[in-house]
């Protein structure tokens, strides 16, 4: 059994969906965060036991770390998002304090290493999309200090910071801003979800190492989602990391893979030197995921295949080695 470290998931916006405001829902006119869950308004209330990919219950005895998201719509307003921000974080803190000595907060990277060796999973609190920051450069201090390790600037739109893949915007002067309060704050930058042009940007503009927490290679799955071999070869270059994305469309076109499509992508990574890169970032909670790796309770089963292909070394780098080494080095 290998030590997990998962990039990302939007398990604590699913958890939060029912106490959020219904000024935010409306703003968003999302449904994705549950669907069903109006009908079973507890069923997806708890990170102890729930009908989520992540929980306690599925964890287990497994030593992990997780990388929970806030994840800010597209649609909101900078003055919006940083009240759904808020809103998040209260529903996190609800969460560990009802799960008081079953996961435990990593307000420092290198706390997550100390806390695994208890027998405790880590809780990593990132965001994605954080478009609030275009309000004020000093709101990334506030970030960092509540235990925010790492922040992505977009989602899919063009946005107040950077744009996604939807479209072909640059980074804007508040990016810029917020990228370098990041790099001085030790915040981590994922470049996840940012179209070309931007990717281009924040490289040009930060020389800090770059996370690209759910993405796949775009060689073996052509969508702009994923990265180009260049893009990978840049975060390898910088001491960055790449989390291997479950989300069907991302690893096949057609969206049905299975786990040689899963492998497919790993070996490109690691054709082009990216074995200290590779890690794991699920997108659980945020997509459909493959049979062989539906929720968090098959990881168990997941890596024993990993094991099978790629060895053992490998697979404890993949799974959870390489994103240990470097947030204990952020």
């Amino acid at each position: 059994m290998h030590a997990v470290f998962d990039l990302h998931c939007d398990t604590a916006d699913r958890l939060a969906w029912q106490t959020l405001p219904r000024a935010y829902k409306e703003a968003t006119g999302l449904a994705f965060y549950g669907p069903g869950d109006e009908l079973d308004p507890h069923g997806c209330r708890s990170l102890a036991s729930n009908r989520c990919h992540i929980s306690l219950d599925a964890i287990g005895d497994m030593p992990w770390a997780q990388c929970f998201a806030c994840f800010i719509p597209d649609e909101l307003s900078p003055e919006q998002a940083l009240g759904f921000y808020q809103h998040i974080q209260a529903d996190i803190d609800r969460q560990l304090d009802e799960c008081a000595g079953r996961i435990r907060p990593a307000a420092d990277g290198r706390d997550i290493p100390g806390i695994l060796a208890d027998g405790c999973p880590a809780l990593v609190r990132t965001i994605e999309n954080a478009r609030f920051f275009a309000l004020d450069p000093h709101l990334v201090d506030e970030a960092r200090g509540r235990g925010v390790l790492m922040a992505s600037l977009s989602w899919n739109a063009a946005g107040p910071l950077a744009s996604g893949h939807d479209t072909d915007e640059g980074l804007t002067q508040a990016g810029r801003a917020a990228l370098a309060r990041m790099a001085r704050v030790g915040m981590a930058i994922d470049v996840s979800h940012l179209n070309d042009r931007c990717f281009a940007d924040v490289a040009a503009s930060t020389d800090a190492p770059l996370v690209a927490s759910h993405s796949n290679s775009r060689a073996v799955c052509g969508h702009p989602r994923n990265l180009t071999d260049a893009q990978f070869d840049l975060i390898r270059e910088r001491g960055g990391l790449v989390g291997l994305n479950f989300c069907r469309d991302f690893l096949r076109a057609d969206g049905a893979p299975d786990f040689d499509d899963i492998s497919r992508h790993i070996d490109r990574w690691l054709e082009r030197d990216g074995e200290d890169v590779v890690a794991l970032g699920s997108d659980f909670d945020g997509c459909d995921t493959p049979a062989c790796i539906a929720t968090a309770a098959d990881m168990p089963t997941f890596q024993k295949l990993l094991d099978a292909r790629f060895g053992e070394p490998i697979t404890a780098k993949l799974c959870g080695d390489n994103a240990l080494r470097f947030f204990s080095n952020l």
